[in-house]
């Protein structure tokens, strides 16, 4: 699929802009546009996978990734390389496929992932309701 396709589908911005966050450790905008009603699935620094339930274990994932990143003096980015979305209403879905380059002194590394999205209407403003992600591949670059 092509990017200019991609970014006609719902929600592909704000899904941009959740990777952004992550890239520039923004956690104040990231908790922002997430909710996560039922917690999420996400991907550990070894690669293992860590399900969080509750936003008090959302807040701590993410205040100490970020402390972890800079400590390394790590530069992160995601490359959106497929995506579909589903909007009804006040509720959608999305699938994306992404990879995550991760670049540290000693390391260079590419994390292809696929993760599934819930987003919710909320006062008008759409809100990332549930994250899941799946590490597909870890490659050296």
């Amino acid at each position: 699929m092509n990017t200019i396709a991609m970014q006609e589908k719902p929600f592909y911005a704000l899904t941009v802009e959740l990777l952004d966050c992550v890239r520039d450790h923004d956690y104040g905008r990231l908790s922002e546009i997430c909710d996560d009603d039922f917690g999420i699935v996400d991907i550990t620094t070894n690669g293992g996978s860590l399900v969080i339930r509750d936003r008090a274990g959302w807040e701590e994932w993410f205040t100490g990734l970020f402390a972890q990143l800079d400590s390394m003096s790590a530069r992160t980015w995601s490359d959106i390389t497929g995506y579909e979305a589903v909007r009804t209403g006040d509720m959608g879905y999305s699938v994306v496929d992404f990879d995550q380059t991760l670049i540290t002194d000693d390391d260079k590394l590419r994390f292809r992932v696929v993760a599934t999205v819930i987003w919710k209407r909320v006062d008008g403003t759409w809100k990332e309701s549930r994250y899941h992600s799946s590490l597909v591949k870890v490659e050296k670059i």
